[in-house]
């Protein structure tokens, strides 16, 4: 294989560098959001709801081993949000279809849905990369460039592998809502440069890091799964902390100017073995995540 030949650093310079940054993928992931048909839950028997209970409260607690949580929400949006974290798309449609197979989904109504995949962008390692192999020479998306992309893709993959396959956090409260970048005649994210987004980036997940101790976050890339382009999952023991962190990035610039926000979820998490009781109208008993 020819070795590539050293650029000055005017010709570097101006050599073409990728738009698109790196990402990792790790766990694909379904929201489920539905509004309980109470109506229909009052005509029904205690015999028979007793049954129902039993056998989802029962399929919904081995579901929870395989990385699903059910929430109860608050507001107009959705009684009750399903998540589910599995390792492919394949398992995740069968979670779903287990779901839907529940006779206690008769009194179910679907109100929303969100499909997405567990996204690490690699904003620096992708400026970086880009930018050595431009310097040595090595043409984009030629067989050197792309050897050396993935190497520099799975050695990250290998380190991030637990932030690429999470667990749901044990925290009681959810925030789930999903966003997209501005492309308006004004601004347009994607026009940016790749090293004043890596900036932008860098700017607005030191917001995030400050708040490490009380908030756990999971985002999640959806461009060409759903209507949004990512999905943000954020955990915690006191849901205030979803205002402080979510209003506090609003003052950086890659909020300020370029994000658009989808409608929000905040729910607090029920155990499978309190549904029945939650149907009933009890709210669900809080165990933090220590």
């Amino acid at each position: 294989m020819p070795v590539p030949t050293k650029m000055d650093p005017e010709t570097a310079a101006s050599a073409e560098i990728p738009a698109v940054p790196l990402t990792l993928e790790g766990s694909a992931v379904l929201h489920q959001m539905f509004r309980f048909r109470r109506a229909e839950w009052r005509k029904v028997t205690p015999e028979l709801k007793s049954g129902l209970v039993q056998e989802a409260e029962t399929a919904l607690g081995g579901m929870e081993a395989q990385q699903s949580a059910l929430y109860s929400l608050f507001g107009h949006k959705g009684d009750l949000m399903l998540v589910h974290f599995r390792n492919s798309f394949g398992e995740l449609k069968q979670a779903e279809l287990d779901v839907g197979r529940l006779r206690l989904a008769d009194y179910l109504e679907p109100t929303h849905s969100y499909l997405s995949v567990v996204e690490l962008g690699l904003y620096d390692s992708s400026a970086k990369i880009y930018q050595q192999l431009a310097e040595r020479g090595v043409q984009p998306h030629s067989e050197t460039w792309n050897a050396a992309i993935e190497e520099q893709v799975a050695r990250q993959r290998d380190t991030m592998r637990p932030r690429l396959w999470p667990e749901i956090p044990a925290n009681p409260y959810i925030c789930f809502y999903p966003m997209d970048r501005r492309r308006g005649e004004d601004k347009n994210w994607y026009l940016l440069p790749i090293g004043e987004r890596q900036r932008q980036m860098h700017e607005h997940g030191m917001v995030g890091r400050r708040y490490a101790g009380e908030v756990r976050q999971i985002i999640t890339g959806s461009i060409g799964f759903d209507d949004w382009e990512w999905g943000v999952d954020l955990f915690a023991d006191d849901p205030l902390v979803f205002k402080k962190l979510i209003y506090e990035m609003r003052f950086d610039q890659v909020s300020a100017v370029y994000a658009l926000f989808g409608p929000f979820y905040v729910g607090v998490r029920c155990p499978a073995a309190q549904l029945g009781k939650l149907l009933e109208g009890a709210a669900p008993q809080l165990h933090g995540s220590t």
